[in-house]
């Protein structure tokens, strides 16, 4: 009998690898909810839900000292963290040099203060920010840097500080994706003048909504601290316009169970990008996830790159495929925010300017990857991977 049509091929395909539920990009490892309860019982009997209360405090402190940093602000999320770091920096107004591969927090957090982003190309090792291109971007109206450390992976930091010191420019990273990672030794939010983190319900670490902001100095973190609290110093003071920036006690008791199993989530992310990485290095047309020299990664991530013309399938038809199988990927960040309507006309949003982040943005496609992903599901999903262009 002929060889199975590539029709029937995708079938038997599909029914043996199809999952019987939808394995999701991620999904939050929660702690018990007996834990949870526990925890929230000093909350109820205190009746302080909000404005710095004790849990807040306590892991404002945790925090901290995990990721080495003596100037932690915590926020009610990513965003307005983001907001709060280019308020604190003195950022209203002018431009910025940012990344058009990113999440469109990064630039509408710009816009929100008033501020014209201005898009540079990223490198096509690390997907993030090139410093020569950043450089190139530079005018006498540019008034700081916004880099994206992206899937984990850190930016070139030694050469956006160098750029940044030649030009008299602060820094603020976007560090959504950075918990727990280091450099040389060091958290990589000991770069720059200031770091934002993510601790939304998708991130390695959650407080279900929340986020950070990590100063450079105890003045910068004060000044945090009073614009995340409309600006009030003290019963009857009231220093500056601040907004409602404030983590609250629910979020900071789920915080604390959080962190007490991080270390043991991103070991369990690093057996499955382990597995991602034997099964599928060797496969034509599928370029893995970069890793950078001297960096302790936290494997929040696991992306792809998909080369149409070696895997024998465009991105989106991958990504379409997959759905098939129960198998709901993203396409991490795609579109760029340059092409978003509102953006796509500034001249930096030009196409032709951002060559290598147009094409990432064309290929890239993040896996399933969350601590309690079962090893056999990788297995699955690689299988998958591998078999699906001679199946079409």
């Amino acid at each position: 009998m002929a060889d199975a049509t590539p029709q029937r091929s995708f079938q038997q395909l599909l029914r043996r690898h199809r999952f019987a539920e939808p394995v999701y990009v991620t999904r939050p490892t929660l702690p018990s909810l007996e834990a949870y309860r526990a925890r929230l019982e000093p909350v109820w009997e205190s009746a302080w839900l909000t404005n710095d209360g004790g849990l807040h405090d306590e892991l404002r402190a945790s925090l901290a000292r995990y990721l080495g940093t003596e100037h932690l602000s915590l926020c009610c999320n990513g965003t307005v963290s983001l907001l709060l770091a280019l308020q604190a920096a003195g950022i209203d107004g002018g431009e910025v040099v940012t990344t058009p591969f990113t999440f469109p927090a990064t630039p509408h957090a710009l816009h929100w203060n008033g501020v014209r982003p201005v898009f540079a190309d990223i490198d096509a090792e690390r997907y993030t920010l090139d410093p020569d291109r950043i450089e190139a971007a530079i005018t006498p109206d540019t008034r700081a840097i916004l880099p994206v450390h992206v899937f984990g992976t850190p930016c070139d930091v030694d050469g956006i500080g160098r750029v940044a010191d030649r030009h008299g420019l602060p820094v603020i990273y976007d560090a959504a994706h950075m918990m727990g990672v280091r450099l040389r030794g060091e958290s990589i939010l000991g770069w720059g003048d200031f770091s934002v983190l993510s601790f939304h319900a998708t991130k390695l670490f959650s407080t279900a909504e929340g986020g950070a902001v990590v100063s450079r100095s105890d003045s910068d973190c004060r000044r945090v601290d009073f614009l995340k609290n409309f600006g009030i110093a003290d019963e009857q003071t009231v220093i500056g316009p601040g907004i409602n920036g404030k983590l609250n006690e629910l979020q900071a008791a789920f915080g604390l169970l959080q962190l007490e199993g991080i270390d043991a989530e991103i070991e369990r992310r690093g057996r499955l990008s382990q597995i991602y990485r034997e099964r599928l290095e060797s496969l034509p047309g599928l370029e893995l996830q970069p890793v950078v020299a001297d960096v302790e990664p936290n494997h929040a991530y696991f992306t792809v790159l998909v080369d149409a013309e070696r895997y024998g399938m465009k991105r989106d038809e991958l990504w379409s495929a997959l759905k098939e199988f129960n198998v709901v990927t993203r396409r991490y960040f795609a579109p760029l925010c340059s092409h978003y309507p509102f953006y796509a006309s500034l001249p930096s949003a030009d196409p032709g300017n951002l060559p290598i982040a147009e094409r990432v943005a064309e290929q890239v496609l993040c896996l399933p990857l969350y601590g309690t992903l079962e090893s056999d599901a990788v297995e699955a999903i690689c299988h998958i991977l591998r078999e699906l262009p001679d199946a079409r």
